[in-house]
């Protein structure tokens, strides 16, 4: 990994976790602790007729066996729909449905009584093709739904018949992705205690605090404010610990709630992958219209995502690829339709990268293919039909209100990586050695924060303490990627003191308003825009006190190097500041909120200002194919993204070299495998995430065109990253060997 940064990268957990002092949600114990596990079955589709618990009980060290009849509150739940049992009552949809919790002294006496449980049901047709699932009428995953179809979501723009009857050209082509694993280091894990006043309290590594909240407080039957969720160190996420999550803290606390003592249920990796959600695989088919000159005309496309058994975020995450489905590029018409549907393999939601990555791969396939066609350079075809300042996207939406830099991280990037010169030494399957060379590149643009899927606001707190140490509270989640270092330096920038007088409160949800999820590239945007705002609050209410020590206007105050400056040089220390505001009565305390700008959405045409701020992003592959084996390396990445503004740039590089290294699994050999509706590879031992030697040299741009949207001036890159190395990689494997592969992974 290289970059030219000379300053250092700084974290505020950094020691902590090095050390290995930082405590996970299992690290965390309370005396007369309970332990449960899940209970699962050996059927995909099936109505469930009786559960035999008789043997179970009676096994040693059983304190209590927890089944949907013992729920008081909602058994259904989800973040959409309301689809999800949590706990299976009559019908098992997928292999990952969990009938029961066995709850004992130690979790191997609990998995000992699991295993006694006999469940008697009777099998239904598998619907494990969505596809066919569309179309069935009589064979439903959710009978009350009618339907398989989760969603529809559809573009309708200009005359796409008359489009592609003018075109000189048309390329059709089909495409396919795979399910794919979060494969987080951490698995899912709660530990709930009741509290003597009717509280809940729990401990769980969960990407959004307040969605398990939400799940908790439905199956418990409880008020929100019953119910505390504390989020300590996070062993990853990837966008995988959100539904999954939620639901194990909600049946933790089920089970503290029944059994009067604390309860802890951390999952083995073979029960999380079984489990949990998992990024949708798509099908789809293509058409673009061209003409003789490079330009596109129209574009066609038809895409199914498989939901699985659950809707999970499908209608948010196929929103965005609906939205995207084009990709950064002018084009006047267009006819897309995009498809949820339900089946009975593992349910899909939330993954770095939501919808994107998918519809990258495809779409920058095309256009290559495009002008290939026409006998153009697929970088001058690119210039030609790229976003530009002013241009309008797919859904109408004027790209006016900040700086459109596609052209600029392309650029960047091809100079870098000395594109020009390294396509021409591309073998095209022909080779003198045993190695294939190839070097391919994609660009992207992405819609920032939930867009017009949500109603997006977040907020933070500043409490400053008499001494001048100050207590940071923001409505966003550290998942591991740096979140709370970069609202500690974007607070310390904006009060002109040192970081280090800055601490990041340990989260829960009884102490900040629901900020949102921490997903969708929206942490440092949101919550950084929260801090600012907060900030300034607060900056005013200190100015209004010192400005009067000072002898100056509020204007004239100034916040730099641990001082409030005023007029000629006046000046007072942050921390004597600090006794001022106390010594008259005044606290420093400020709560800022940031509310995203508006957005819209005709969900009849699909048009709209679906997001109001974008991403622009450029990745390039180097890799050579050995010729014998077929073997695949990918020797050298080189990205930008436009990122608004870097606060914390080391780390930001970070995000750079994690999702590119995610993006090449994704390319290149991550895939679960089926048979009948059940999970083959259920562990990292056969399930294939790269390698610490397949890592390949990274170089990452930093493009900073400051935001007007954001009260920081900041994005996010956290999905950017990965959202274009697949299609980068095909990109450069077609260079290579003269092939086209339209289906994930390339390597398997």
């Amino acid at each position: 990994m290289r970059n030219g940064l000379k300053n250092q990268a700084w974290r505020n957990d950094a020691v902590a976790k090095v050390t290995g002092n930082a405590k996970y949600t299992d690290d965390i114990k309370f005396e007369n602790t309970l332990h449960a596990v899940p209970v699962y079955t050996d059927y995909v589709h099936a109505k469930i007729n009786t559960v035999d618990f008789i043997d179970a009980e009676k096994s040693e060290g059983v304190v209590k066996i927890i089944t949907a009849k013992d729920v008081p509150g909602k058994l259904s739940y989800g973040q959409i729909f309301e689809d999800y049992d949590m706990l299976a009552k009559n019908k098992i949809r997928f292999n990952g449905d969990v009938i029961a919790i066995v709850v004992a002294n130690t979790k191997e006496e609990a998995i000992n009584a699991s295993k006694k449980i006999k469940i008697d049901v009777t099998q239904l047709p598998l619907i494990l093709d969505p596809e066919k699932a569309m179309q069935d009428k009589k064979n439903l995953v959710h009978e009350a739904k009618g339907t398989n179809i989760i969603n529809h979501h559809k573009i309708r723009r200009g005359k796409i018949d008359a489009a592609f009857k003018k075109a000189d050209f048309i390329i059709e082509q089909e495409f396919s992705t795979p399910f794919v694993e979060h494969a987080y280091l951490e698995p899912e894990s709660a530990l709930a205690i009741p509290r003597s006043d009717g509280t809940i309290e729990v401990y769980t590594s969960v990407q959004h605090p307040f969605s398990a909240r939400r799940f908790t407080a439905a199956l418990l039957g409880k008020k929100l404010a019953d119910i505390e969720v504390i989020t300590p160190a996070m062993g990853g996420g990837f966008g995988g610990k959100d539904d999954t999550a939620s639901i194990v803290c909600a049946r933790t606390s089920l089970a503290a709630m029944l059994t009067g003592q604390p309860v802890k249920m951390t999952y083995e990796r073979e029960w999380s992958m079984r489990e949990s959600y998992k990024r949708h695989p798509y099908k789809s088919k293509y058409s673009i219209a061209i003409n003789k000159l490079g330009k596109i005309l129209g574009v066609k496309c038809h895409i199914i995502a498989d939901g699985g058994a659950y809707a999970s975020v499908t209608p948010w995450v196929t929103w965005r690829s609906t939205v995207q489905c084009c990709g950064p590029y002018i084009v006047p018409n267009v006819h897309g339709d995009v498809y949820g549907v339900y089946t009975n393999n593992n349910f899909t939601g939330a993954m770095r990268g939501f919808g994107s990555p998918q519809v990258n791969f495809m779409i920058e396939q095309l256009i290559e293919m495009a002008a290939e066609k026409i006998g153009m350079d697929p970088i001058k075809f690119r210039k030609l039909n790229m976003l530009k300042q002013n241009s309008k996207t797919i859904t109408e939406q004027k790209l006016d209100s900040h700086k459109v830099s596609l052209a600029e991280v392309m650029t960047k990037v091809m100079k870098e990586i000395d594109y020009k010169n390294k396509i021409k030494k591309a073998s095209f399957g022909k080779s003198n050695h045993d190695e294939l060379y190839g070097i391919g590149l994609a660009l992207s643009y992405r819609g920032m924060s939930l867009g017009a899927e949500g109603v997006d606001f977040c907020s933070a707190i500043i409490n400053v303490q008499s001494d001048g140490s100050v207590l940071l509270e923001v409505g966003i989640h550290e998942n591991g990627q740096g979140a709370q270092s970069a609202m500690v330096l974007l607070l310390a920038e904006s009060l002109g003191i040192k970081k280090e007088l800055i601490r990041y409160k340990l989260p829960s949800t009884s102490n900040i308003p629901d900020g949102g999820p921490t997903v969708a590239s929206r942490a440092t945007l949101m919550g950084g825009g929260a801090v600012v705002n907060a900030s300034k609050i607060l900056k005013d209410q200190i100015a209004t006190v010192i400005s009067k020590k000072l002898k100056c206007k509020k204007s004239e105050i100034v916040f730099k190097n641990n001082f409030i400056v005023g007029k000629k040089n006046a000046r007072i220390s942050w921390k004597s500041a600090i006794h001022e505001m106390f010594v008259n009565q005044t606290y420093p305390y400020a709560f800022g909120v940031f509310q995203a700008p508006k957005v819209s959405w005709n969900k009849s045409q699909g048009k709209g200002k679906a997001y109001f701020t974008w991403v622009y992003g450029c990745q390039a592959v180097e890799l050579s194919i050995n010729k014998k084996t077929g073997k695949i390396k990918i020797v050298n990445v080189v990205a930008a993204h436009d990122v608004g503004k870097a606060v914390n740039p080391a780390m930001l590089l970070g995000q750079y070299y994690g999702g590119i290294t995610q993006g090449i699994g994704y390319a290149l050999s991550e895939k679960v495998e089926f048979k009948n509706g059940i999970i083959q590879n259920l562990n990292l031992n056969n399930y294939r995430i790269p390698r610490a030697n397949e890592v390949p040299d990274m170089y990452g741009i930093i493009v900073e065109n400051a935001d007007p949207n954001s009260p920081s001036k900041a994005k996010g890159v956290g999905e950017p990253a990965l959202e274009i190395t697949a299609a980068a990689i095909a990109n450069a494997y077609y260079h290579a060997t003269g092939k086209r592969c339209f289906d994930l992974p390339i390597g398997l």
